[in-house]
């Protein structure tokens, strides 16, 4: 058996080298139509299965195992043909293992060699041709699928490599090497086909896989932004096209700028000082010191610097006169002890008819009752009415302040 397969293997070999420029040319144009110029020649593929027909009405075709080989010889980048279908490959590395122990088992070195060759055949053709589909997944991705026109198209070929990625990897998790390992038993020929070399293939190709994943969602994304700017701008052009008379306003003069001309992004992040940190203690006395300082220069006025004596003497003894306030608020916490009831602040302004700035009364009486001494100020209440400010979170808003005997 093993002469006639070589036989007929050379008999292909050599009509495919006798017929090599017509072959190459229905491999290049698909088809070809017969013709009294090659008709004999067409008449020894079709005998040999190299060419042919699909239906009785179309041209004479190349086989697909032909083109396959073909395609593969040359690295044409239209071949984008990808063989997923690892369960087929799996179930036949297992039945011809099961063969090869039988054959073993019954003694018989002749089947049991030929099953471990073509075992070995299977094993380190599924190797190469999961190999070979990464290749291929690669070379799609390194020209980034420059064999279509479109970006559509692009993503249509994106899409397919992401569920043919998809279906490499689902279909390697079928091994489970557990079930190899016991079908391999013993038998050191079996182990290193079924265990050693697979696992090691797999492992290799897996990681392979996941960086080609990430590749191929890379370049979506990629392709997805180039369709989106590209809509954008046929829109634009779309409505020039409409409106032939439109001018761009300035908007840079509007208070609110369009969203898609305000895309730049800001110059200075925002900011805020750290009032606690001890780093910035100078600056912020500098900035405080400023602030209390009141500075009031009539405009062309000068002031001629005048020289100034100082008479160091005895101190003379003067007086401070009350604050009109502050009298009227110690009176109020007069009239608290002797009444002995509680006594609003503003209540009291109104029925003492007094002209104090309301605001102001409200400051002078919270200071007379912080200013009091810790023994006096233990006999008295103070409770502030209001409500917590509307906009700034922690802040309370006192409208009164309400005052009675501890």
């Amino acid at each position: 058996m093993s002469s006639n397969l070589h036989q007929a293997g050379v008999k292909l070999l050599k009509q495919l080298g006798r017929h090599a420029e017509l072959v190459m040319d229905v491999y290049l144009s698909g088809s070809v139509s017969e013709d009294e110029t090659n008709a004999a020649a067409i008449d020894k593929l079709r005998k040999s299965d190299i060419l042919w027909r699909p239906e009785a009405e179309q041209e004479l075709r190349l086989k697909r195992s032909v083109r396959a080989l073909l395609e593969e010889a040359l690295s044409d980048e239209r071949n984008r043909q990808i063989d997923s279908n690892v369960g087929s490959s799996l179930a036949s590395i297992k039945t011809l293992a099961a063969h090869y122990k039988e054959a073993r088992h019954n003694i018989d070195y002749a089947a049991s060699e030929a099953y471990l060759a073509d075992l070995n055949e299977h094993v380190y053709s599924f190797a190469d041709g999961l190999r070979y589909s990464i290749r291929v997944l690669w070379s799609r991705i390194n020209n980034e699928f420059g064999y279509v026109g479109t970006i559509n198209a692009k993503i249509r070929e994106n899409e397919l490599a992401q569920q043919q990625v998809t279906e490499l990897l689902n279909g390697l998790e079928m091994f489970q090497f557990s079930e190899l390992g016991e079908i391999a038993g013993d038998i050191r020929e079996l182990r290193k086909l079924l265990v050693t070399t697979l696992q090691e293939t797999l492992s290799d190709c897996t990681q392979e896989l996941s960086v080609v994943q990430g590749r191929l969602l890379e370049l979506l994304g990629r392709f997805r932004q180039i369709r989106g700017r590209t809509r954008l701008l046929k829109g634009w052009l779309l409505y020039t096209d409409l409106h032939p008379d439109y001018r761009p306003a300035d908007h840079v003069s509007h208070k609110q700028l369009p969203r898609l001309f305000n895309c730049a992004e800001a110059l200075l992040a925002p900011a805020s000082v750290d009032i606690h940190s001890t780093l910035y203690e100078p600056e912020l006395f500098e900035i405080v010191s400023n602030i209390k300082r009141i500075d009031r220069l009539n405009a062309g006025q000068t002031i001629a610097e005048q020289d100034t004596s100082l008479l160091l003497s005895q101190s003379e003894d003067f007086a401070i006169p009350d604050n009109p306030l502050k009298l009227a608020v110690d009176e109020y916490f007069c009239a608290v002890i002797d009444s002995g009831k509680s006594q609003s602040a503003l209540e009291y302004l109104d029925e003492q008819a007094l002209d104090w700035d309301r605001e102001s009364w409200l400051y002078q009486v919270i200071c007379g009752y912080e200013g009091l001494p810790e023994e006096h100020r233990q006999y008295f209440e103070l409770e502030s009415i209001g409500e917590p400010d509307p906009v700034y979170t922690g802040n309370f808003v006192i409208r009164d302040v309400e005052l009675w005997l501890a």
